[in-house]
């Protein structure tokens, strides 16, 4: 981890929701000879949230607080200063185009939790190119949202190249279990602002499932009946009754993008979906008309307002008393590439919060970053990439924090 930079890694917007969690775990759980800062808007609101961080382990000495405005010159040399930056501000598509920036002109690494998928469209469109020049590697969607389908769809993939010698074909994935006390308030804030920022044409061009793909999307697709569009029901050998999920098309375009930054591993046909799994075909019939509803109204201003009003301010959310009982966890079966359509079956699960959960995602796939840097590189490309070219060293560290990853090859 040797760099002539003053920090390894700077942590930006510690004062909000997740923010506080991903700086928790940073203090309870990375090397504590880690040269580190949090670094925000204003000094007055960070200094509380460094004494609490120093209760926490009075071993580890205090971060240093550095104050940095959302402007380029501000930003630039913030950069500058460290090897990585793990972004909390959001809505990103608000604030955190100039974070991105920054960090790909001065070959920063970062990493950030947003699940904003025509952000995440736009930053690769701009700034790719330029962060893989300069030697920087970035990933978005490192939270709920997409890491955990990420890296689950390439503990996947690595099984069926390891196990059955062929490329993978089609991984089928589903929310098994999401027992969450609810959304933050930037989390919400995020929802309603996207429907702001950008026309519904533009918002559906790029949440296509290959949006965010490098190549381009393979000649043959999964079909569809017409009962299974219109209500959105489907039974999956081994996975049971699914039905639409609401994060599918943040994680589907993620993993798309995963396999086409490594085609050696997935294969060159390989086509992911994402469906949430419910107890009957009449529950997920009312989850998708429900679903579909709902991004209907959030078209109107009007209910978009009102809905401001009842929601979490952001920088708050359920506390960690609501959120003992909270529990993800993931299903999928990966079909290979093969005359037999061979089939693996995996799985990847957390106890407890989704925002303490993002926090260590974040965290963790910083340390793979900083201690595996060339490996990455060789790996990805570099530039602006996916959770799951962190690999096999990232699932081990996971594991190790409370996140369990299985796999296991059917025989029928």
């Amino acid at each position: 981890m040797a760099s002539n930079r003053q920090y390894d890694l700077v942590l930006l917007g510690p004062t909000g929701y997740t923010g506080r969690f991903c700086s928790e775990h940073i203090v309870q759980n990375l090397p504590t000879d880690l040269k580190w800062a949090i670094a925000g808007r204003s000094a007055q609101k960070m200094e509380p949230i460094a004494k609490e961080l120093k209760v926490l382990n009075p071993d580890r000495a205090d971060p240093d607080v550095l104050v940095a405005q959302l402007n380029s010159g501000e930003l630039n040399e913030l950069a500058q200063k460290t090897r990585l930056i793990i972004n909390c501000v959001g809505p990103y598509h608000l604030y955190s185009t100039p974070v991105v920036e920054a960090c790909a002109v001065n070959g920063t690494h970062y990493v950030d939790a947003t699940g904003e998928t025509p952000w995440i469209k736009l930053i690769i469109e701009k700034y790719h190119e330029t962060a893989k020049a300069n030697g920087a590697i970035m990933i978005p969607s490192t939270g709920v949202e997409s890491a955990p389908a990420d890296v689950l769809a390439w503990s996947l993939a690595k099984r069926v190249r390891e196990d059955l010698s062929s490329p993978t074909r089609q991984i089928d994935g589903t929310i098994k279990e999401m027992k969450s006390s609810g959304p933050s308030g930037g989390t919400l804030n995020t929802i309603l602002t996207m429907f702001d920022w950008l026309p519904v044409s533009e918002l559906s061009r790029s949440m296509t499932p290959f949006a965010l793909s490098a190549s381009p999307s393979p000649n043959k697709m999964p079909s569809e009946t017409i009962l299974e569009k219109v209500f959105g029901v489907r039974a999956i050998r081994d996975l049971g009754t699914v039905t639409t999920s609401p994060s599918a098309i943040a994680d589907i375009t993620i993993v798309h993008r995963s396999s086409s930054l490594m085609p050696e591993l997935y294969g060159q046909k390989f086509v992911f979906r994402q469906f949430l799994s419910v107890r009957n075909a009449l529950v997920g019939i009312a989850l998708h008309l429900g679903f579909a509803a709902g991004l209907t109204l959030l078209l109107f201003s009007p209910v978009r307002w009102l809905l401001r009003k009842f929601v979490f301010a952001p920088g708050a959310g359920p506390s960690r008393e609501e959120s003992t009982n909270d529990r993800l966890e993931y299903n999928a079966i990966a079909t290979a590439d093969n005359a037999e359509k061979q089939r693996v079956f995996g799985k990847i699960s957390f106890a407890g919060s989704m925002y303490v959960f993002t926090g260590l995602l974040m965290a963790e796939a910083a340390m793979v970053i900083l201690n595996e840097e060339e490996k990455i590189k060789k790996i990805s490309r570099g530039g602006i990439v996916t959770p799951a070219t962190l690999g096999q060293d990232y699932v081990d560290r996971l594991e190790k924090v409370g996140c369990s990853v299985e796999t296991k090859v059917f025989q029928h």
